[in-house]
């Protein structure tokens, strides 16, 4: 169970993220990922030596995550016309693989990161990114 609500809640914060970087286009990357630091940092209440440990490890992550659910995605895609039921078969075997590997690392990473941070705070980080997809989505909002 633990693991369902932990993959839960990893799954979650990469959506918040993914959903985040789609509204980049209006904002400037750089300062968006700064402003993204800056409210996680703030949030988890991170001292200096934890955020120095943090973020390489949550970037790193952050990163992998991200290449490996573009390439699920990839794979879900049919625009192409219609799939054979084998082929269909095949990129559904390949997605569970994709998140086979997807588990794997987010165990491997709350076990990196739980040396630098809380559980607590790890489960805090969930909340935390979609707030901040929240805080991004409300700001657009008052602009347009």
């Amino acid at each position: 169970m633990k693991k369902y609500v932990l993959t839960l809640s990893i799954l979650l914060i990469s959506l918040g993220f993914s959903f985040a970087q789609r509204s980049t286009e209006r904002y400037d990357p750089e300062k968006l990922q700064a402003a993204r630091i800056a409210f996680i940092t703030t949030r988890l209440d991170l001292t200096p030596p934890q955020a120095e440990k943090f973020w390489p490890v949550f970037n790193q992550y952050s990163d992998m995550r991200e290449a490996l659910l573009k390439e699920m995605s990839a794979l879900s895609d049919s625009r192409n016309g219609q799939i054979t039921e084998s082929d269909a078969k095949k990129r559904v075997e390949q997605r569970f693989e994709i998140q086979k590997k997807l588990l794997t690392y987010e165990e491997k990473f709350v076990a990196d990161i739980s040396k630098v941070i809380s559980y607590n705070q790890i489960l805090a980080l969930n909340g935390l990114a979609r707030d901040f997809t929240r805080q991004l989505y409300q700001r657009q909002r008052k602009e347009n």
